[in-house]
């Protein structure tokens, strides 16, 4: 049988492959890095040899429910990721926080692909135990490690969805600060249309206005105070539309 643990490096998950032999005299696992909870299940066992002097598929149990086990820490921590994810972007949806959120969603359907494999076959351990001809008192534990694994996985999924929305919630956030620029640069762009205008307007050289404008104070009435009039104006009815 092949299991798999994963250990959490930051915001990506790391697979770490388990082979376990039985036969009706040994039990043998291999395993290229160090396993934590097969060290942990070594401890156990010398803080208590009784359990190493039951049968064999009762060892394969603990050593199976180890390596399950092992996945709930993984799973609880992907969840606080989660959490301060969301959070993040919702003070700050930056390309870090869209990283981030990257690595936890595939780190999340790589824990899906396994846990669903995984889950199979202890669906079918359950009406069929390992071991001795009759010892199938042992598909009680394997029921134990079949609904450990049932939960592990509906939390896969429903971080899954929890990604899956906090990235819609990503994408939502900045298309609604896109907007929001867009509306001030808009707004400024728009204050000086008419300002542009009116310096258009009087600075043609027709003979009327050349005449008509050369004191000073027809200057400053005429253009600077209209061009601020209009200005006002046009801020006084974006703050009241509730475009500023």
């Amino acid at each position: 049988m092949v299991l798999f643990t994963a250990e959490l490096e930051g915001s990506r998950v790391q697979i770490r492959e388990h082979h376990l032999y039985l036969s009706s005299q040994y039990l043998v696992s291999v395993h290229i890095e160090p396993s934590e909870p097969l060290q942990s299940l070594r401890e156990r066992i010398k803080s208590n040899p009784e359990l190493a002097h039951r049968s064999l598929p009762y060892l394969f149990y603990l050593v199976v429910d180890h390596l399950v086990d092992s996945l709930f820490p993984i799973l609880e921590k992907l969840d606080e990721s989660t959490d301060a994810v969301e959070d993040g972007i919702i003070l700050r949806p930056d390309t870090a926080a869209l990283s981030e959120l990257s690595d936890l969603k595939r780190a999340v359907v790589d824990l899906r692909k396994v846990l669903g494999a995984q889950r199979d076959v202890f669906q079918r351990l359950t009406t069929r135990a390992i071991g001795e001809v009759g010892d199938q008192e042992m598909s009680i534990y394997y029921r134990d490690v079949y609904d450990h694994l049932v939960r592990q996985y509906e939390t896969v999924d429903s971080l899954r969805d929890l990604l899956s929305t906090a990235m819609d919630v990503y994408l939502s956030t900045v298309s609604n600060r896109l907007n929001l620029r867009i509306t001030r640069l808009t707004v400024f762009a728009t204050l000086f249309l008419p300002l542009t205008f009116l310096t258009g307007f009087f600075g043609m050289n027709f003979a009327f206005l050349v005449g008509h404008i050369v004191p000073a104070w027809t200057f400053w009435v005429l253009a600077v105070g209209i061009m601020g009039l209009t200005t006002v104006g046009q801020l006084f009815y974006y703050r009241r539309r509730g475009w500023i």
